[in-house]
């Protein structure tokens, strides 16, 4: 994996961070804790999928940025 310089190392560190989170969410095994009763759940496994797609998201749109996408760069003269 090649290391950015300049503008897009935030966006590298910053997709580091994501893919932690990612990785603990994963691990936390939400349809597992699915089979159990609602009073053994330690956290509700609907509300951690969300959180899964919500930070698969948030990878793919730093991705976006990273190779240079601006959004709204479609736009001119302020009209869609």
């Amino acid at each position: 994996m090649n290391t950015p310089t300049g503008g897009n190392e935030f966006l590298h560190e910053l997709k580091i961070e994501v893919r932690k989170e990612l990785t603990l969410a994963e691990s936390s095994r939400p349809q597992e804790a699915r089979d159990l009763p609602i009073i053994d759940w330690l956290f509700d496994p609907v509300d951690a999928e969300h959180g899964e797609v919500g930070l698969r998201g948030l990878i793919d749109a730093i991705e976006a940025l990273e190779n240079g996408f601006i959004p709204n760069s479609h736009i001119e003269d302020g009209h869609p």
